[in-house]
């Protein structure tokens, strides 16, 4: 870690990129939101948290560092807030001499799949920013203020492929209207009169049983005023400065000059817009597609084998979600039709016998585990079984991270609870990936090897790892271009040979939708005609339904109907 830190730092000064040197960087941070898991190291993740600090201090940048959701942070290392409402959650700085840092406002949060999307309003942004300045904050950092996309296999477990599409600035890097407007507008107001912020002294007083006010005020009769309303359903007049102000619901007003209110967090002047997605091309012609077949992994086909059940991460090494686990297995049970029962800590399985699938499940975010149990029928003497495990992202946090044990857990064929054959310590066989990745069917020019054929025959609702792949003319104009894979089940889809990320759109959420049907492609990665378009499906989707889209945003007025269809907010 001091190498690396060290690297990062010497890179920054060979440019002269800190404040100190004239540069723009006036924050680095070390560690991330240790405390969270310091407490499972016991001794040793204070002693981290000690020598961590003194390392980073010990590079002289020449500018501050902090260490976020750090409470214990060693001077002179500031400890900073994360969250949505550090103006309510900060203790505060843990010396006298550091500054009340907001190093992460989430303006939405994370979405995995089966969730919804988070959405948070402009107002509570709005109010928690300004309640944090006039409690003395110095600085507000929003994470994200710019949503994005978790190209090819980047995604943490279960987060969907569009990270943060809520923000002021979405995906896309389209305005969220009226987040977007309404914290420009405020962020105007509080730099209007940062000079009195951070000169004047502050004065806190009651206007009222849930009201307040922040004052700061200067030598020279500089004032500001933050007039504070917490009642969230009432509006509250309250007296200041012999003036009459009333306060909307929950929320805050500012006053540069003690006198006359330029903002309420509460009181929208930005009009909302709404998304809207315009079909530029469809895939419906069966003779543009092609189809490649992958292969179910059968034993004799493997070179890996282990007298046990591998955990998939340490198998894969991160080079695919795919993991085969492979057994050759003698029928010598008495039953005719025994149940295959599994447990896995991966994401997904898949369970075939014999060549033929016989059913799947999977877990989800907040639950690391799951069971599978299938009927199945076996031939008298040999019979093959092959469970494709399947990763949905790596875990992204958590202490002991190297102990995380993912893949199968414990594989058993039941004929009864008398009778049981425990198949952990069997001989397995294991093939990392599928075999369309290893020959790299994505590229744009691949191996001879590979036998691509015209597509026939969709097997809707049936688990058949098939490659897909087609051409599509870049849009014209310069709006955002995403794929429509509404029709598809469960995969991973590529542009010119660039992975554009997972999709699930099996994995419904509570109100039966998928988490993330529309998937962004970059013009970055677009060429002006011809363009490949790879998807590989796990099963159950149809291409022939897919759509090439352009993205755009309109204000949102009372004459919606005028608007074109179809559309999406």
């Amino acid at each position: 870690m001091q190498n690396f830190t060290t690297k990062i730092v010497n890179m920054m000064k060979e440019e002269g990129l800190y404040a100190s040197q004239g540069g723009p960087i006036i924050l680095s941070q070390i560690e991330n939101e240790y405390q969270n898991i310091e407490k499972a190291f016991g001794v040793a993740g204070s002693q981290y948290v000690e020598w961590a600090a003194k390392m980073a201090v010990g590079l002289n940048t020449g500018v501050p560092w902090v260490m976020c959701k750090q409470t214990d942070a060693p001077d002179p290392v500031i400890n900073a807030c994360n969250g949505m409402r550090c103006g309510e959650t900060f203790t505060g700085p843990n010396s006298p001499n550091k500054p009340a840092l907001w190093t992460e406002n989430w303006t939405s949060f994370y979405q995995v799949y089966g969730g919804v999307p988070y959405i948070r309003s402009a107002e509570d942004i709005a109010f928690h920013v300004t309640l944090f300045i006039a409690r003395n904050g110095s600085f507000v950092n929003y994470y994200m203020y710019h949503g994005g996309t978790n190209f090819g296999r980047t995604s943490s477990a279960y987060i969907i492929t569009a990270y943060y599409d809520q923000a002021p600035l979405d995906e896309y890097g389209l305005f969220r209207q009226p987040k977007w407007g309404h914290l420009k507008e405020l962020h105007a107001a509080i730099k209007s009169c940062s000079t009195t912020l951070l000169q004047g002294v502050q004065r806190n007083f009651s206007l009222g049983e849930m009201q307040e006010a922040y004052v700061f005020e200067e030598e020279n009769g500089e004032c500001v005023a933050f007039l504070i309303n917490n009642d969230r359903r009432n509006n509250v007049t309250v007296q200041f400065h012999n003036s009459s102000h009333e306060l909307l619901p929950k929320s805050i007003s500012i006053l540069p000059d003690c006198q006359n209110v330029v903002f309420n967090t509460a009181n929208v002047n930005t009009t909302s817009n709404i998304r809207i997605i315009t079909s530029r091309q469809n895939f419906s012609s069966v003779d543009d597609w092609k189809q490649y077949q992958d292969v179910i992994s059968k034993f004799d086909d493997t070179s890996l084998r282990s007298n046990s059940l591998l955990e998939q991460m340490n198998t894969t090494k991160d080079i695919s979600d795919y993991l085969w686990y492979t057994l050759r297995l003698e029928n010598n049970l008495s039953c005719g039709e025994p149940t295959l029962r599994l447990h896995s800590a991966a994401h997904v399985a898949y369970a075939f016998v014999n060549d033929t699938y016989i059913g799947g499940a999977h877990g989800n975010h907040d639950v690391k585990s799951f069971t599978l149990e299938l009927p199945v029928t076996l031939n008298e003497g040999k019979n093959n079984i092959s469970i494709l495990s399947v990763m949905v992202g790596l875990p992204d946090s958590g202490a002991f991270l190297e102990r995380r044990f993912a893949g199968l857990i414990n594989v058993e064929l039941q004929c009864s609870k008398q009778e049981s054959l425990n198949l952990n310590n069997y001989t397995w066989g294991y093939q990392v990936g599928l075999l369309g990745e290893q020959l790299e069917v994505y590229k744009e020019q691949t191996s001879s090897d590979i036998e691509w054929t015209q597509l026939e025959h969709i097997m809707i609702d049936q688990i058949t790892l098939t490659w897909y792949k087609t051409t599509f003319d870049t849009p014209k104009g310069d709006d955002p271009v995403v794929l429509d894979l509404s029709s598809m089940g469960k995969g991973e889809a590529w542009v010119n040979g660039q992975s554009i990320g997972r999709y699930w759109i099996l994995f419904h959420d509570s109100k039966g939708n998928p988490s993330q049907s529309l998937y962004h492609v970059p013009r970055s990665f677009l060429k002006e005609s011809e363009n490949s378009l790879v998807l590989l499906e796990e099963g159950g989707g149809n291409p022939l339904d897919i759509s090439l889209n352009t993205v755009s945003v309109t204000d949102l007025h009372e004459n919606f109907s005028k608007l074109p269809f179809p559309t999406s907010v």
